[in-house]
């Protein structure tokens, strides 16, 4: 599947991160319009959406501090909850994009995802490339895990994807976030990533904005860095999905958009 794309719309993106269980209905919904738009302009497109749990998984996971192990009666309730509130947030996205005309259809990580020790160690990928044959948008989201050491954990959306990667071979990880791409401290855009000049700006990698238990701006580089590292034909391109029809034509042509890559060279 050569030219599969995967894209993430990212928490901070379609929820205020600053509340609890909080959407941006307009934002969504726009974001859902752009995707039917690419999708009737390209009928060869195929897509795998991700998104973020933004203000619904996160503030629940933090409360019960999912991610570092579940044990207890009180851990495993918090567990249920955040899995509940993960998939309120999948369902709001799923319902904007059947709205708009996308086929989409929620596959729930927790119920195909096994971990060892907060690392996916399997995930069942049939259901999504039956999904993706048969012109479906399958959609996936940060969610719980069970875990053989730690009990439960929580996977992020990148991890889920990550773990995909190799089976599905997309050609582009597209992240839409709330930001033109990566910025460097002085707030200018650093156009391209490589592990060569990650020590330059990692310094001015901050956190995200609110509540976020599965790593920041810093740790997703890097994540993504391993990623292309081991996938040589893929690349990552982290732009805003604020910016009206950005996402449509990112979605349209990967070359030539304002953002950040991330690749194995320098381009």
């Amino acid at each position: 599947m050569s030219d599969l794309l995967f894209l993430k719309l990212g928490g901070s993106l379609i929820t205020d991160k600053t509340g609890v269980e909080a959407v941006r209905p307009d934002v969504l919904d726009r974001l859902a319009a752009e995707i039917a738009a690419a999708r009737s302009a390209n009928s060869e497109l195929k897509l795998l959406l991700g998104h973020g749990s933004g203000s619904f998984g996160h503030v629940a996971a933090a409360k019960y501090g999912t991610r570092r192990g579940v044990h207890s009666p009180a851990e495993w309730a918090g567990f249920a909850e955040v899995s509940s509130s993960a998939a309120r947030l999948n369902r709001l996205v799923v319902d904007a994009l059947q709205k708009n005309g996308v086929p989409a259809i929620a596959l729930q990580p927790s119920a195909s995802v096994v971990c060892e020790n907060g690392r996916i160690t399997y995930i069942a990928t049939h259901p999504i490339q039956s999904a993706l044959a048969a012109g479906l948008v399958p959609v996936v989201y940060g969610d719980v895990a069970f875990d053989v050491i730690r009990g439960g954990t929580i996977i992020s959306t990148e991890e889920v994807m990550m773990a995909l990667a190799s089976t599905l071979q997309p050609r582009w990880l597209l992240l839409a976030g709330e930001t033109e791409g990566v910025l460097d401290e002085n707030g200018r855009l650093v156009p391209t990533i490589t592990r060569q000049t990650l020590p330059q700006i990692v310094d001015a990698l901050g956190g995200s904005r609110g509540t976020d238990v599965t790593g920041g701006m810093a740790g997703k580089v890097i994540s993504m860095l391993d990623l292309v590292d081991t996938h040589e034909q893929l690349q990552i391109l982290i732009f805003s999905g604020l910016v009206p029809n950005r996402l449509q034509k990112v979605l349209l042509n990967q070359d030539n958009v304002l953002g950040t890559v991330i690749s194995r060279f320098s381009l």
